[in-house]
């Protein structure tokens, strides 16, 4: 085990380094590079420029400026925001926890949801059912995720009026029920496509169980078939999706990004389209090293929950 975790963590740094070194050099090579919020000020010269340049060390060949970033990267110091002069971490944890809340309740309902119809769906074989929620699947996966939030705020929050149209929470009301309230149309919009993903993995897992021996098996014992469906078939089947929950968080972070831009939701999503449009440098490669780390650390947690569950694993 520890030989198994020594060798993901070097991968991991390799990962990470290669993740900031390209994200580093097309952030800086962008036309304008990070002094462009400068040049749109009212009476900027370029003697103003080059001496802004110089005070934060922008005028160093470009390995330099990388070097001296990831060397105070290390050390904790992520960097200052141009926006605000605020820590970038410090920002980041001001969006976080908006991220997280929505992250984790379009988790719920994707696992929840997508595997009640993966399982329903492999049970009930070419039926009205499973032709359904294969053509469900087929159209999630379609259509773009800020066409389903441009669509649930038309119908479900112009026309109907039964949810908010966008934010967190209603300015003077930072009650449970109203953050809930607000919570309800994103984070059902970021899940649809993820509970299409889930439910036609589940169904695939499910239909490669059911046809095992050990299944044979239990009905043969006269077993109930709801509890050879229940111990046998689903314990087994969910296995490979513990790995699919952490190789989805990716698209979950991509999803959170439209989605929270959709319905303002101030979470790292929508951070990271404020921050580019305003040249924050800073915040956008923490973000970028925030959302790799997150990444990896959930690929790692699946891979050894799948392991702690699954007796025929051995992690070297």
């Amino acid at each position: 085990m520890f030989g198994y975790l020594l060798t993901r963590l070097w991968q991991s740094i390799i990962l990470l380094v290669l993740v900031s070194i390209i994200g580093f050099a097309i952030l800086n090579l962008t036309p304008g590079g990070p002094l462009s919020q400068f040049a749109l000020t009212p009476g900027m010269t370029q003697e103003a420029m080059d001496r802004i340049a110089e005070q934060m060390g922008l005028n160093r060949p470009l390995p330099v400026q990388y070097l001296d970033w990831a060397w105070r990267l290390v050390q904790g110091d992520w960097g200052t925001s141009y926006r605000d002069g605020q820590p970038v971490l410090s920002v980041i944890g001001r969006h976080l926890f908006a991220t997280l809340l929505l992250m984790g309740s379009s988790t719920v309902i994707s696992i929840a949801l997508g595997t009640w119809i993966g399982i329903r769906g492999a049970t009930h074989r070419y039926s009205l059912f499973d032709y359904s929620a294969t053509i469900g699947a087929m159209v999630a996966l379609s259509i773009p995720t800020f066409w389903f939030g441009l669509v649930g705020i038309y119908i479900f929050s112009l026309k109907l009026g039964w949810v908010p149209a966008g934010n967190m929470y209603t300015i003077g009301d930072g009650s449970v029920l109203n953050y809930l309230h607000h919570l309800i149309l994103p984070s059902i919009v970021l899940s649809l496509v993820n509970v299409a993903i889930w439910s036609r993995y589940m169904r695939t897992a499910t239909l490669d169980v059911i046809n095992q021996d050990f299944v044979k098996t239990a009905r043969a014992k006269g077993l109930r078939e709801r509890r050879v469906l229940m111990k046998h078939v689903v314990g087994n089947a969910l296995l490979p999706m513990i790995t699919l929950a952490g190789m989805q968080l990716p698209t979950l972070l991509s999803g959170a990004l439209v989605t929270e831009t959709v319905f303002t939701w101030p979470g790292m999503g929508r951070l990271f389209l404020d921050s580019l449009g305003y040249s924050d440098y800073p915040v956008v490669m923490g973000l970028l090293m925030f959302s790799a780390i997150l990444v990896l650390l959930g690929n790692l947690i699946a891979d050894l929950v799948v392991a702690a569950v699954d007796p025929r694993i051995r992690l070297g």
